[in-house]
């Protein structure tokens, strides 16, 4: 990288650039290597690798900056950004400005945090000294793994991810706006205890549960940090040692996880065609966990007449249900069935839903409906966590589905998504010939059972070294090996013209391994 200022200043003994010049051109490109040009908000990016750099103590008291022209030079954008960014550190008080000077770091106070770090990494006696400490092991537990960096992949087939194209960014930037108005900021600034915001909580009330045909309160109504959060809530609120807990088998490996943390006793259910079966075992349970909507991972949607057997067997049993509602939206296929908390007559149900997945699974929108009561006691449990979820958060989303955003959403991703269960409905009969598939009407996976001979967790690392990402299916059971010839294959996130590439890759390996 060239000297954009001309000569370059030495630089000090410690590889700081030196107070009275730019500085070593390498210096200020390796300080800036994390920038990215082709980003939006360049200004933004360069005003914090510059603050970060001063935080960190790499860019010390009085080191004086490359003039405006010089960084836009050696950054390759263009001068009016870098002066921007400056003035708006000077404001900020990272930067002074000197006549006919320059720019200088003002610095900051010395604190504990720029400190440099020399400690070790912690060697096998130390961890375990600290395993010997745990009440409990959370990461020994079997999860579902997929590649943090699955964007990067071509062919991503996993279930429940977001696909940026299909992101309300207009809308949602609108909602973000009308919530950070003088206004609107001085209703969810405020601490509230546990209680969420009422804005929210009415648009939950008035427009997504009724959608479900669920009619609830305000005060049968919290927010969660995402249907997950609620699951735990729920969790410690009922379940001590030695509650039977019945989950469906196979089923949600982290539900199971949760509730497995709080009890030992976690009785599995069969699954058939037609969802969890209210049999025997089922009726030993004080709660049970159950997908009605689409059985997760089978996807199978649960009849109506099975829904209306599992209510009264619970009430003839006592059982408390746990209705995770996961994906009851995202697409609209056939006559919607009910949920089980809406033909509920005595209180028996927990129902569980997300405005996550219908948006962007990072935005950790869930929420809890059941009998006051217990809203009232996960308000106070919850509080002990986090108090509540963000409030800005819970605002923006407010005026998203009471401005309308929310259900156009919905209508616009239904569309993509039944055109994508529609390519492949053609294309796995051609080319995953040897293997079984079902997927629920308005699923937005499938469920893939291969030849006895293929191991999924296998095929999952042969597909991914081909650019296709799938789940494999073994983590689904209680029992390690029962579906290891299964996998999900999902399709919320991969383009339309990926699919069948995609898909033609997968049924090769498949072949191969068969």
């Amino acid at each position: 990288m060239g000297n954009p200022g001309g000569s370059v200043k030495a630089a000090r003994a410690d590889g700081r650039p030196a107070a009275s010049g730019i500085g070593d051109a390498l210096f200020w490109g390796s300080l800036f290597q994390g920038l990215d040009r082709r980003g939006p908000f360049l200004q933004l990016q360069i005003r914090q690798l510059i603050c970060t750099a001063i935080e960190e103590g790499r860019l010390a008291l009085g080191v004086r900056m490359p003039s405006s022209r010089e960084l836009a030079t050696l950054l390759e954008v263009s001068r009016n950004t870098v002066v921007i960014a400056y003035e708006q550190l000077v404001d900020q008080n990272f930067l002074i400005s000197r006549e006919r000077s320059g720019f200088f770091v003002a610095g900051l106070p010395k604190h504990l945090g720029t400190q440099r770090d020399d400690r070790a990494a912690p060697d096998e006696a130390g961890a375990a000294r600290w395993a010997g400490r745990f009440a409990v092991r959370p990461s020994a537990n079997r999860n579902i793994v997929k590649p943090l960096n699955w964007q990067d992949y071509p062919y991503p087939f996993i279930f429940g991810q977001f696909d940026p194209s299909l992101f309300p960014t207009n809308d949602w930037r609108e909602s973000a706006r009308a919530a950070l108005s003088v206004p609107e900021i001085n209703n969810w600034a405020r601490d509230l205890i546990d209680e969420d915001d009422p804005a929210l909580i009415e648009q939950l009330r008035l427009q997504v549960l009724p959608r479900r045909g669920v009619r609830a309160r305000p005060d049968e109504i919290m927010m969660t940090i995402g249907a997950q959060h609620a699951l735990y809530l729920i969790a410690r609120l009922f379940v001590k040692q030695g509650t039977r807990v019945g989950m469906e088998d196979p089923g949600y490996p982290d539900a199971r996880n949760i509730f497995g943390m709080q009890s030992d006793n976690i009785v599995p259910l069969a699954v058939d065609g037609e969802g969890m079966v209210p049999d025997a075992n089922f009726e030993s349970c004080d709660l049970a966990y159950v997908t009605a909507g689409h059985q997760c991972p089978t996807t199978v949607a649960m009849p109506e007449q099975r829904r209306l057997e599992v209510l009264r067997k619970a009430e003839e049993s006592d059982i408390i249900l746990i209705e995770d509602d996961y994906e009851s939206e995202l697409i609209s296929e056939g006559p919607a069935l009910p949920p089980l908390m809406s033909l509920d007559r005595n209180d028996r149900v927990l129902y569980v839903g997300s405005l996550s997945k219908a948006l962007a699974p990072g935005l950790r929108l869930g929420y809890v409906a059941a009998p006051a009561p217990v809203i009232r006691e996960l308000r106070a449990l919850r509080r002990l966590m986090l108090r509540h979820p963000p409030l800005n958060n819970q605002r923006v989303a407010a005026l998203f589905i009471g401005l309308g955003h929310y259900r156009s959403h919905l209508q616009r991703v239904s569309r993509v998504l039944l055109e994508r269960a529609r390519i492949l409905d053609q294309l796995l009969p051609k080319h995953l010939a040897g293997c079984d598939f079902v997927r629920g009407v308005g699923s937005t996976s499938y469920w893939v059972t291969c030849p006895a001979a293929c191991d999924a967790t296998e095929l999952a690392t042969a597909a991914l070294a081909e650019g296709v990402v799938i789940e494999p299916g073994d983590v689904f059971s209680m029992t390690k090996g029962t579906h290891a010839n299964c996998f999900r294959l999902g399709f919320s996130s991969i383009r339309n013209d990926r699919i069948e590439p995609g898909i033609e890759r997968l049924g090769r390996i498949i072949a191969r391994m068969s």
